[in-house]
């Protein structure tokens, strides 16, 4: 892709997702920013492997529904670690994030879109979390210094970048040696018809058309300088893809799954 269109890109996914910011979380949110509405934001999150205990941790506003798994459920986080979250939206996975590091840890959510981080930040104000912190900036530029995080986690985002080398070269240089990398994310199982892969509009900033293969994906890890870099579909996510763009039969086509990798 060129700049121009990388750009058209980003500013369609920003403006998406301020739309999904600025509006108010209620039963019949909107699952995918692709899909019709099919249920409430916790739901949803149920159906991605969020227990009720992790729903009814966080405050109110913080889960939008949104992502196709749980990266808790992988990162295998410990108390002191610091922890980056890739588009880190209303600031859900950062607070679940946050209770497993505890008061000696700390968690850095990083989004793009101004008014996701000013969501973000209200939540942590309103639920009393003291060990977030949310930054604006594109994971493909990170706000973060080199070596300095023991984990990063994400959650149906890596697929919205134009440049998804660029984010896994980002990802490897903010950590530390021994860091892993622990993502939930959508992988392209065949090969996209034309009107789904050049749909920017809604398929793209939907977590679709932009999907990767496994092994593109081990592909740009690998040469990011990761290793041991698993990629993993999950079957059961087509009970839930389908609804993203009922009919369109998009779960034929891309499947939720586990990306972890180590920096050696």
């Amino acid at each position: 892709m060129n700049q121009v269109t990388n750009d058209q890109i980003r500013q369609n996914v920003r403006s998406r997702y301020k739309e999904i910011a600025l509006q108010e979380v209620e039963s019949g949110s909107c699952c995918s920013p692709a899909s019709s509405c099919c249920g409430s934001a916790d739901d949803v999150s149920s159906q991605l492997g969020y227990s009720s205990e992790e729903l009814t941790a966080v405050p109110e506003g913080a889960n939008l529904g949104l992502g196709c798994g749980n990266p808790q459920a992988i990162a295998e986080l410990k108390p002191g670690e610091l922890v980056l979250d890739l588009g880190s939206g209303g600031g859900f996975d950062c607070f679940l994030a946050s209770r497993q590091v505890g008061e000696t840890g700390h968690v850095i959510g990083v989004d793009m879109t101004p008014e996701m981080v000013s969501r973000a930040r209200n939540n942590a104000l309103k639920g009393g979390f003291t060990n977030t912190d949310f930054r604006l900036g594109e994971i493909e530029h990170l706000p973060v210094p080199d070596q300095t995080v023991n984990v990063i986690i994400s959650n149906c985002v890596i697929n919205l970048s134009p440049d998804k080398q660029q984010v896994f070269h980002e990802a490897f240089r903010v950590l530390r040696p021994g860091g892993r990398l622990a993502v939930s994310d959508v992988v392209m199982m065949a090969e996209l018809p034309a009107e789904i892969k050049n749909d920017l509009d809604v398929l793209y900033s939907g977590c679709i058309s932009g999907a990767s293969s496994v092994d593109e994906l081990k592909a740009m890890l690998t040469k990011s300088g990761f290793q041991d870099a698993v990629v993993e579909p999950k079957e059961e996510s087509r009970t839930f893809i389908k609804d993203w763009v009922p009919g369109s039969k998009v779960e034929d086509y891309i499947a939720s799954a586990v990306i972890k990798a180590i920096k050696r």
